[in-house]
């Protein structure tokens, strides 16, 4: 067991003192700073820029009743009585940010043309179209008869509230608090396994391509030896992650901001967590397991990305399959696809953070999931052991059968 302990802490300092590693870390770090205060840059930046208007009015009255409509300080309107060649002109000249022509069509009702030296900012035209709309409204319903009460009768959303028959089911209130942490976390496995997973094998490959493996191997089980591996880099994962999160943590604090309220999870269920606690922890271990043993069969480093690429393609997948799941959770596709170990961890956590999933459903997952990795355990240390004295090309099913053929010998 003490050599079990040499390897992960060996594994755990080397990758933590890693200037790639160091440099990674610091970089995002700053990135969740700036994310926290995206909106505090955004106006130190901007200011209080405002988007200044010329309107030119064709009818007697559109101008008074479109500047109560549009009352805020993102848009200034100023009437001009110019001529359209010129304002269009003084607009080409930076005088103003745009110009608003207002005009009745043939039933009398509101239309507008706005021109600014390009329209690919959206907010002014949208807001000024908003304005527009509402007049046209406003009217329309006048020529009708329409009362100001009788038009916000109208205009009155339909109640309509969903209610769930089933007497487990969850409200929309819940749901809605579940699938914020379904989410994160969702985003969250998928990073960790990518990122960690590969940095596993890698580390594999570069101790076998300097000829350290065989004196390991040698002196060390390979199954302590690929779990010092595994739980080494989880370690350095979690020390990685818990420094983003204390970094994110305290940045939504310095804005004022109640953390847990922010990111929808303060009245989420200890159960929901203790799910997400055991589906990451068994994802990670049976993905990792599965990266470890392809980083022993590869020779050189350069060749680690080609041989682990069809696991990460299988993590995309659970994770796009995952992303669908979230408005569809009791779909065929994505509860059949939740019994496959390769999926589980994220699809079948997700079905209980949405729904109510039979007990037996989630034991039969639990079930499957612990006998795959239990069985990638047991293979993988035997691949592990022989793979890392294997140099030469690359071929995977060959490489994995010769592999446990060394083992025996």
């Amino acid at each position: 067991m003490n050599k079990f302990w040499l390897v992960m802490g060996h594994t755990y300092v080397t990758k933590l003192k890693a200037k790639a590693f160091l440099v990674t870390t610091a970089l995002t770090c700053l990135l969740i700073i700036g994310l926290a205060n995206v909106q505090t840059i955004s106006e130190a930046f901007t200011g209080d820029e405002t988007a200044h208007v010329a309107v030119i009015d064709r009818t007697p009255s559109l101008y008074k009743a479109l500047e109560k409509q549009v009352n805020n300080k993102e848009i200034t309107l100023t009437k001009i009585t110019n001529l359209e060649d010129e304002a269009k002109k003084a607009v080409k000249d930076g005088k103003w940010d745009g110009l608003l022509v207002l005009s009745t069509d043939e039933k009398g009702l509101p239309k507008a043309f706005y021109y600014a030296n390009t329209i690919a900012d959206n907010r002014t035209s949208e807001e000024l179209e908003r304005g527009v709309n509402a007049l046209k409204t406003a009217l329309a319903a006048a020529k009708i008869g329409l009362t100001k009460e009788q038009l916000a009768v109208l205009y009155q959303p339909v109640p309509f509230q969903k209610v769930a028959l089933e007497k487990n089911a969850k409200s929309e209130k819940e749901l809605n608090e579940a699938r914020s942490l379904v989410y994160v976390l969702l985003i969250a496995m998928y990073m960790f396994v990518l990122m960690y997973g590969g940095m596993i094998a890698t580390e594999v490959a570069t101790e076998k391509s300097s000829r350290v493996m065989e004196i390991l191997v040698s002196s060390v089980h390979p199954v302590q030896q690929l779990f010092g591996k595994i739980i080494g880099v989880a370690l350095v994962s979690l020390t990685q992650f818990f420094v983003f999160f204390a970094v994110g943590f305290a940045a939504l604090k310095a804005n004022g901001q109640e953390v847990w309220r922010f990111l929808g999870l303060d009245q989420t269920p200890l159960s929901i967590w203790g799910y997400a606690l055991i589906f990451f922890l068994l994802g990670y271990l049976l993905y990792a397991v599965l990266f470890a043993v392809l980083g022993s069969l590869v020779s050189r480093v350069e060749d680690v990305q080609p041989a682990i690429t069809p696991v990460m393609l299988m993590v995309v997948a659970a994770f796009m399959i995952a992303m669908v799941g979230l408005n569809m959770p009791e779909s065929p596709f994505v509860v059949g696809a939740s019994f496959i170990p390769f999926f589980t961890p994220m699809l079948m956590f997700l079905r209980i953070g949405l729904v109510s999933v039979p007990a037996w459903e989630v034991a039969l997952s639990f079930a499957l999931l612990v006998a795959t990795m239990v069985l990638l355990i047991l293979v993988g240390a035997k691949v592990y052991r022989g793979g890392v004295l294997m140099y030469g090309r690359m071929n995977v099913f060959k490489d994995m059968k010769q592999a446990i053929q060394l083992t025996k010998k």
